[in-house]
C-alpha cells in the first residue's frame, strides 16, 4: 500500500517541472505588461506635470482644434423645446466649440409652416441647415401656429408668431442676426409678424453707398435683418382671380363660391386670403399688409432685410397659383419656352435676380385693382424671383409640399430646391 501511494505521488510529482516551465512564459509577459503600463503612467504624469508650465491654448487655437477633431464627421444635431413655444434645432458641434471657448451661432432662423401644418413641416430643412452650417446658425421651427390654429387669421397668429421670436431671443442672447424662412400661408404670417417686431434704427453710416444706408434703416427683434424666404406664399391672396387658386380651374362660379364660403371652412384666415374681411370697417389686411401702417411698418420690414426671395411653382400647385406666390403680373410670368434647366437643381427652371418695381404699373395705373395694388406695393422693395417646375417628377401631383420637402419619404425631389436656398443663403 505505501509502495503504491508512492508511485502515484511519483506519477504526480513528476510533470510538475513542465508545468512551470509553460507558466513562466506567461508570467514574463505579465511582467512586462505592468512594467509598460507603470512606465506608461510615469510618462503620462510626468506630461500632466510639465503641461502646467506651458500656456494656454488660444480660444481661437482651442476652436479650430474642435473644428479639425469634428471635420470629415456628419454633425450631431441637437433638438430642443424652446421656451415660449416651438424647437429649437442645432449642431451639438456649436455646444463643443463654446466649451472650447469658441462662438456660439450668431444667426437665427426662423421657420414658419402654412395651413393646417406644424413644426415638422420644417425638418428636413432645418436639419440640412444645421449639417451644412454647424457653426453658423441655430434654427428655430416655429410651433405657435398649427393645425387648426392656422384658421385664427393672418394677423393673430402674426401677434403669436412676433411674441414666439422675441421669447427665442430672449433665450438666445448671443444670436445677433435673423432671417424668416415660411412656407405658404406661413409667408403671410411672417410678414406681418416682422411688421410687429421692426424696429426703426436711426444710425446711418457716414461713409457707404446707398446699400449700407438701406441695411441699417431697421432691427427685426433687435437682431440684423438677413434673409426673408417664402416657399409657395400666396402674397397676393387667393381672391380666385384668374386662378390664384388653381384647384377652381379658374371657373367664375367656383371661384364666387370660394370667396363667399371660405370663412366657413378656415375661419378668418379665409377671409384674410380672399380679402373678404372688413374689420372694424378698414380695408382688408393684405391690402394694408403692403405698406407702412400706423405701428406696423411692414414694408420698411421687409425693406431692412438684405434678401428677399419667393420661390414658386411653376405648374401643379393646386393650392398657390404661379402669380401669387412670385408676385407678378400675368403678362410678367416667365414663358416656358425660356424656362432653363440647372443640372445641379434639376427642378429650379427659372432664377430673376432682384428687381422693384416692374414696368407694368404705368399701364395699369389708371385701374383701381386690389391685386395690381399689393403688387405695386411689394415691388417697392426688390425681390429675388425663383420658379420650380416639378413637371417631369412622379410627385408633382403633390408640388406645394415638394417645393418644401414636407415630409422626404414623399417630397424628397424637392431637395434640390433646399440646397438652391442654403447655398444663396446670407450668413
Amino acid at each position: 500500500m505505501i509502495t503504491a501511494v508512492a508511485a502515484s505521488m511519483g506519477r504526480a510529482a513528476t510533470p510538475a517541472p513542465r508545468a512551470q516551465s509553460s507558466r513562466l512564459p506567461r508570467a514574463v509577459s505579465r511582467l512586462r505588461l505592468v512594467l509598460r503600463s507603470s512606465e506608461a503612467a510615469v510618462r503620462s504624469g510626468r506630461e500632466r506635470w510639465m503641461g502646467c508650465f506651458r500656456p494656454a491654448p488660444s480660444p481661437a487655437t482651442a476652436a479650430a482644434a474642435v473644428k479639425e477633431a469634428m471635420k470629415g464627421k456628419r454633425p450631431e444635431v441637437e433638438v430642443e423645446p424652446a421656451r415660449g413655444g416651438g424647437e429649437d434645432v442645432w449642431s451639438a458641434g456649436a455646444d463643443a466649440e463654446v466649451a472650447q471657448a469658441g462662438a456660439f451661432p450668431e444667426h437665427l432662423v426662423i421657420m414658419v409652416n402654412g395651413l393646417v401644418g406644424s413644426a415638422d413641416d420644417w425638418k428636413f430643412a432645418a436639419e440640412q441647415f444645421v449639417r451644412r452650417m454647424p457653426d453658423k446658425v441655430i434654427v428655430h421651427r416655429s410651433k405657435c401656429n398649427s393645425a387648426t390654429q392656422t384658421f385664427d387669421g393672418v394677423d393673430l397668429m402674426g401677434e403669436r408668431l412676433a411674441n414666439e421670436v422675441l421669447s427665442v431671443v430672449e433665450q438666445r442672447r448671443g444670436v445677433k442676426k435673423i432671417s424668416f424662412v415660411a412656407h405658404s400661408l406661413g409667408g403671410l404670417v411672417a410678414r406681418y409678424a416682422i411688421g410687429r417686431l421692426y424696429e426703426p434704427n436711426s444710425r446711418s453710416k457716414s461713409s457707404g453707398g446707398r446699400d449700407d444706408v438701406e441695411h441699417l434703416e431697421g432691427h427685426i427683434a433687435g437682431l440684423e435683418p438677413m434673409n426673408f424666404i417664402t416657399f409657395a406664399s400666396p402674397h397676393l391672396g387667393s381672391s380666385g382671380n384668374k386662378q390664384q387658386l388653381p384647384f377652381l380651374c379658374g371657373l367664375p362660379f367656383l371661384e364666387r363660391r370660394a370667396s363667399e364660403t371660405a370663412h366657413l371652412i378656415v375661419g378668418r384666415t379665409g377671409k384674410h386670403l380672399f380679402l373678404t374681411d372688413n374689420d372694424d370697417g378698414r380695408r382688408p389686411l393684405l391690402l394694408r399688409m403692403v405698406d407702412d401702417s400706423g405701428d406696423l411698418q411692414f414694408r420698411s420690414a421687409l425693406r431692412s432685410f438684405k434678401r428677399r426671395v419667393a420661390y414658386a411653382n411653376a405648374n401643379f400647385d393646386h393650392m398657390v397659383g404661379w402669380r401669387t406666390s412670385s408676385i407678378r403680373r400675368q403678362h410678367e410670368l416667365p414663358k416656358h419656352r425660356l424656362l432653363v434647366r440647372d443640372e445641379k437643381y434639376p427642378h429650379i427652371v427659372y432664377v430673376e435676380k432682384e428687381v422693384t418695381d416692374n414696368n407694368g404699373t404705368e399701364a395699369h395705373a389708371d385701374l383701381y385693382d386690389p391685386e395690381e395694388e399689393m403688387i405695386r406695393g411689394l415691388t417697392q422693395v426688390p425681390w429675388e424671383r425663383v420658379d420650380v417646375s416639378f413637371q417631369k417628377s412622379s410627385q408633382r401631383l403633390v408640388a406645394h409640399n415638394t417645393i418644401q420637402v414636407k415630409s422626404y419619404w414623399l417630397n424628397s425631389d424637392g431637395a434640390d430646391v433646399i440646397n438652391h436656398m442654403m447655398d444663396n443663403f446670407i450668413v
